[in-house]
């Protein structure tokens, strides 16, 4: 909401000027950008097919167009939610929506086995990074910038309890949202099963793992999975990962932010793949998986670094 000054001039308060002026809230009237506000405007953006991330019903709102904008959400496949009186006015404080508003989308989703023909067309092997319940849009647009960066030939993000792809979202990516493609889905677990029968292992993020991070083979097909903000990856997804893996704590805080992990994560990614592919990636070489004397030799290397 915006304040303006009340003109009080030649008024009680001009008496009084140590007084403070006092302020009339002024609503702004005006809905925000990627909002579409009214019954008639969203039933005509759902008809059209126009990209929309979610309808939002004020509760208690009746009648036979609301009954028509579900009905038409749910042939979209666009969700749609009832809030209460106070969320709603979060979202818009124009009083002439009619009970209903349209949070408009500003990317364009894609099937997860268009991901994979991407792969195959680049002859490739898949590269998929999924999201499990990544709400904060800030890391969800950070893990795309990285993502898009480190080759990843899609991301899998899940229609329900996670930020979708919007304004925020873009910017944080640096416009790398526009140029990866990202596919929501419904069921994170079931996506993992079926990416498993095409031959993509899975690796989650999780701090109780056995293994490092970077003693796993990612030069096969690979999907890499990062859980959300504090809570990590979920317990039916992470039962579907064919490997768990950690990243080392040498501090007191207990876990990395998740854009910073998945950024770790997907270029140890990189990496393998370029080691196997005989590309100079100008790291020290990972002494997990050299000959003991070769990794002898690496150890008297980097010392020799140090003392000099």
């Amino acid at each position: 909401m915006n304040y303006e000054i009340k003109n009080t001039a030649n008024s009680y308060y001009d008496r009084k000027p140590n007084r403070p002026s006092p302020l009339r809230v002024v609503h702004d009237r005006k809905p925000t950008a990627n909002i579409i506000a009214g019954r008639n405007p969203v039933i005509e953006a759902l008809r059209a097919g126009k990209i929309i991330e979610k309808i939002v019903i004020l509760a208690g709102v009746k009648g036979s167009s609301i009954e028509k904008i579900k009905q038409l959400a749910k042939n979209n496949r666009v969700n749609c939610v009832e809030v209460g009186k106070i969320k709603f006015r979060e979202l818009v404080s124009d009083t002439t929506t009619q009970g209903v508003v349209a949070i408009v989308g500003t990317k364009k989703y894609v099937e997860v086995e268009d991901i994979i023909k991407i792969a195959k067309e680049r002859n490739e092997k898949p590269f998929i990074l999924l999201l499990d319940e990544i709400e904060d849009p800030q890391n969800l647009g950070a893990l795309i910038r990285t993502a898009e960066c480190a080759g990843v030939h899609g991301v899998v993000i899940p229609k329900h309890h996670a930020a979708s792809v919007n304004q925020t979202v873009a910017r944080t990516s640096a416009g790398a949202s526009e140029h990866l493609p990202v596919a929501k889905v419904t069921n994170i677990a079931n996506t993992l099963d079926e990416l498993k029968k095409k031959g993509i292992w899975v690796v989650g993020t999780d701090s109780n793992a056995n293994k490092l991070y970077s003693e796993i083979d990612y030069t096969g097909p690979i999907a890499v999975v990062i859980g959300s903000e504090g809570k990590g990856i979920r317990t039916l997804v992470k039962e579907k990962c064919d490997f768990m893996v950690k990243i080392p704590i040498r501090g007191k805080v207990p876990s990395l932010n998740a854009s910073v992990a998945g950024a770790l994560l997907m270029y140890e990614v990189v990496r393998k793949r370029e080691i196997q592919n005989g590309q100079d990636t100008n790291l020290i070489p990972d002494t997990n998986e050299l000959p003991i004397d070769e990794v002898q030799q690496t150890e008297m290397n980097v010392s020799d670094f140090e003392n000099t």
